[in-house]
């Protein structure tokens, strides 16, 4: 008893007992912080694609032939309820994970919505079942905010909701006639079954690394004392930047032993969490891509104008030796500096008279709008500032925040060239295109004052 109680007193002892408790104190606050965050941005990634997946379906229902579908149950036999359905239904079949989809539109009463088509309608529901979903069938929508507000802009539930339905995660988005109102919204529910089974998968995978690093942290205290405290707190700052969002953070700790180990597998899932946010990004940079090549089809004259944009200003880039990472950001910016012009009535995009003073100044929105648009999903700030300024001016008398050259970044004002150049020899709604020479001379007429002279002769090289 006494060798063992001296045993238990020992430096050695105390400091190994120390060590564990302070590996398991940080694993265990390292694994909350990582989880936390793994799966707040899980459950955000699902409301920003079920978000996107409801803005992008509204843009294909065509607000007219909702208008002329008959509120009682026989409008589900009308020819504008058919028609819509089939979108409807085609859009659910092409995203897996929708259980339900519907459009909705507000009544005379406030918070009471009134469902328009819901292709579930057509299908027949147990004698039991009391909800319904038929042309003119009223909802109270005064307990989900998100939904209210879907009128206004796209929005998604912060939480998983319940209503007669069931428990969802739902998006929403407006479906706007030619003049830009809102005259009901289109809506997508994921069964919480869905969402819970992506939790789940985190949890499993966090309680494996929380179980790894408690017997590797009773391990290391045993055999190691002085030597594991930098590793420890460089494994602590790198749970702390990862929680704070810095996913590309990587521990540099060399070695055979057991912490390099546990930096080794830490890294792989600090990887693995940014692996999985840059195919979120991916996919949403995709999303924006088709909504670009969606408003190029809608005008002939602008068609394929962001990808000749984009090639101009990527070789540009490379002739001013920009790092290849900044080139491709480049790109991406100008393949989507036009996406502002969504908000804009096509009437006056492909009007072939002058326009007037009320219309240049809604053209002249389109770079706030395309930051808009953007901003919401966690883009790069340094590719939202290039879409917000391919329209400012070397001499700051551009749009929309006139900012000169000086101060704005070299790279944001590259796309202001090759957009301009494009734009003169291209062929246009209101004129036709210019020829090659003509374009570059008034390329070089521009130089200190709409263009960055620099800028402007490395583009002069590449064309």
């Amino acid at each position: 008893m006494f060798k063992l109680s001296r045993f238990l007193s020992s430096f050695r002892v105390k400091v190994a007992l120390v060590m564990i408790a302070s590996l398991l104190f940080a694993a265990t606050l390292g694994n909350y912080f990582i989880f936390k965050f793994a799966f707040n941005s899980n459950f955000n990634q699902l409301r920003d694609k079920l978000k996107v997946i409801a803005q992008t379906a509204a843009l294909a229902i065509d607000a007219g032939e909702l208008t002329q579908v008959p509120l009682d149950r026989e409008g589900i036999n009308s020819p504008a309820y058919r028609q819509i359905v089939e979108k409807l239904i085609a859009i659910k079949q092409a995203n897996s994970g929708i259980k339900f989809i519907y459009t909705m539109a507000k009544t005379g009463e406030e918070g009471i919505l009134e469902f328009l088509v819901d292709p579930d309608a057509l299908n027949p529901r147990p004698k039991n079942f009391s909800a319904t979903s038929y042309p003119g069938d009223r909802y109270d929508a005064r307990q989900f905010p998100e939904l209210l507000n879907a009128f206004k802009a796209p929005s998604a539930d912060k939480k998983i909701a319940s209503d007669e339905w069931g428990r969802f995660l739902s998006a929403y988005a407006p479906v706007r006639d030619p003049e830009g109102r809102a005259v009901a919204i289109l809506g997508v529910d994921m069964a919480a079954d869905d969402v819970y089974l992506a939790e789940k998968s985190l949890l499993q995978r966090g309680i494996a690394v929380l179980a790894f690093g408690i017997i590797f942290s009773l391990t290391l205290g045993i055999f190691i004392s002085r030597g594991v405290t930098k590793p420890i707190a460089q494994l602590v700052e790198a749970t702390r930047r990862i929680a704070k969002g810095e996913l590309d953070y990587q521990v540099n700790i060399k070695g055979k032993d057991e912490i390099a180990e546990l930096a080794g597998a830490f890294n792989g899932m600090a990887a693995s969490i940014a692996e999985a946010n840059r195919k979120m990004h991916d996919y949403f940079y995709r999303a924006m891509q088709s909504l670009v090549r969606l408003l190029e089809a809608k005008d002939l004259y602008t068609k394929g104008h962001s990808d000749r944009v984009a090639d101009f200003a990527e070789k540009t880039a490379k002739a001013m030796g920009l790092p290849v990472e900044k080139v491709e950001m480049l790109k991406r910016a100008a393949e989507l500096h036009d996406i502002g012009k969504l908000g804009i009535d096509e009437r006056i995009l492909n009007k072939t008279t002058p326009l007037t003073d009320e219309e240049f100044a809604l053209i002249r929105e389109h770079p706030h709008t395309g930051e808009e648009i953007l901003e919401p999903i966690a883009f790069d700030k340094e590719l939202i500032d290039m879409v917000r300024s391919h329209h400012e001016r070397y001499d700051g008398k551009g749009y929309p925040n006139k900012v000169k050259g000086e101060d704005l970044e070299l790279i944001c004002q590259i796309i202001p060239i090759a957009d301009s150049y494009d734009a003169m020899t291209s062929n246009r709604a209101y004129r036709a295109a210019m020829s090659r020479e003509e374009a570059i001379n008034r390329l070089k007429a521009g130089s200190g004052t709409q263009f960055n002279p620099q800028v402007l002769a490395a583009f002069l090289k590449i064309i």
